[in-house]
């Protein structure tokens, strides 16, 4: 799951918006989201079907002129401002969420037009760099609240029961889906694993905090309304500072969904570009939004943003890989005779046990081998997939 995080009005809504094509409240004012918002984005990326020259019938995803949209689930929560860790302001009962996703994707506004509070001042008097530190700072105060509360009962705990002081945490975290080996590394690279527990100090904690987040909760900057007056110059700034940073248009993408669903333009999601199928159904201030969309964001920035941040989340930072599941390696075809019919998302470095256990437990426990369709090789159970694996997988039952 990705997270969508920032301060009140920031573009987070119609972030959402656009990526699920989900209708939920957006106005220019704090606190337009109450209740987090869950949908269903897609990543993108070539479908085999143009490596074995098929037409396919996806059942869990699709496939548009051979490029295959993987569906993600994202979260939008209401904006986090200064003081949230304490209680402040609607984002503190959300932070449990955000924790609980895989990546986070951090909106900034770029034109500096709002506060830290989200309030619209002036566009341009206001610094970005300042919400990116001032999010982190956040997560991370939070966070540490959750590992220091009862540390010395926890202390006596691993003391009695014999136990690393890694395990009492990863019973306290695992709700929030850290693994055992995320905690362990976080320990080792904050210099703590020489330090005795019952001696950590507020900047042990902080210190074990922020890098079991930023190891485990890696997170993007989107520079959201890049085509807004000062916003370049902005972008520029952050990147300065060393800031890997997206440029985007949130409400840009939105409007090309929109005009594309109404078959006004032909667009695809990160597309660089468009192509007007109707001009005589829309207005005259539509093609002029449309063609100031093209000079301001595409033309300057290759896209949108948002679906090359999404795609780059998945892709790149998570490490994500596709494994496509027959039931026949030969026709490319499930039980119902559809070719290529699903998709799965699947850590790097996963086996061809793990595509069986996320497709049903009891497939996974009685697999025997499986067949690679590009090479028709037999591959054991713990053979690790590449990505692209297209696989059939032969089991007892």
């Amino acid at each position: 799951m990705v997270g969508i995080v920032g301060k009140p009005n920031t573009g987070k809504s119609t972030f959402f918006n656009a990526a699920t094509m989900a209708s939920v409240p957006t106005a220019s004012y704090p606190f337009t989201t109450i209740e987090p918002n869950v949908g269903v984005a897609y990543v993108r990326r070539r479908c085999v079907c143009k490596v074995f020259d098929v037409e396919d019938h996806p059942q869990n995803s699709l496939c548009v002129e051979g490029n295959r949209f993987v569906p993600v689930k994202i979260v939008d929560t209401a904006g986090l401002v200064p003081g949230a860790w304490e209680g402040r302001g609607l984002g503190n009962q959300f932070l449990d969420k955000i924790a609980r996703a895989d990546a986070l994707i951090h909106l900034v506004d770029i034109s500096g037009g709002t506060d830290l509070e989200g309030n619209p001042v002036a566009v341009g008097s206001h610094d970005p760099a300042e919400d990116v530190e001032f999010l982190t700072d956040e997560i991370v105060r939070w966070f540490q609240g959750i590992v220091e509360r009862d540390w010395p009962r926890l202390v006596r705990r691993a003391r009695q029961e014999k136990v690393a002081v890694s395990d009492v945490l990863y019973t306290r975290l695992s709700g929030l889906n850290f693994t055992r080996g995320q905690i362990e590394d976080a320990i080792d690279d904050a210099g703590l694993k020489s330090q005795p527990p019952d001696a950590w100090s507020d900047e042990h904690f902080r210190r074990f905090s922020s890098t079991l987040l930023g190891d485990a909760r890696p997170t993007l900057v989107l520079a959201n309304k890049i085509d807004i007056e000062y916003s370049e110059r902005n972008l520029a700034r952050l990147r300065e500072r060393g800031h890997h940073v997206f440029p985007a248009s949130s409400v840009s993408e939105l409007v090309l969904r929109r005009a594309a669903e109404k078959g006004y333009i032909h667009y695809l999601p990160g597309d660089p570009d468009f192509r007007i199928v109707d001009s005589e159904a829309m207005t005259e201030k539509q093609l002029k939004a449309l063609d100031s969309i093209r000079g301001k964001v595409l033309a300057r920035h290759g896209g949108t943003g948002v679906q090359s941040v999404l795609d780059h989340a998945v892709f790149r930072t998570l490490e994500m890989i596709a494994a496509y599941p027959v039931s026949n390696a030969e026709s490319l075809m499930d039980g119902s005779g559809n070719v290529l019919p699903d998709v799965f998302l699947m850590q790097r470095g996963s086996s061809v046990r793990d595509l069986a256990s996320a497709i049903h437990s009891d497939i996974a426990q009685s697999i025997l081998y499986a067949i690679d369709a590009k090479t028709k090789k037999r591959l054991g159970p713990d053979q690790v997939l590449e990505d692209d694996s297209v696989i059939q997988i032969v089991s007892a039952r």
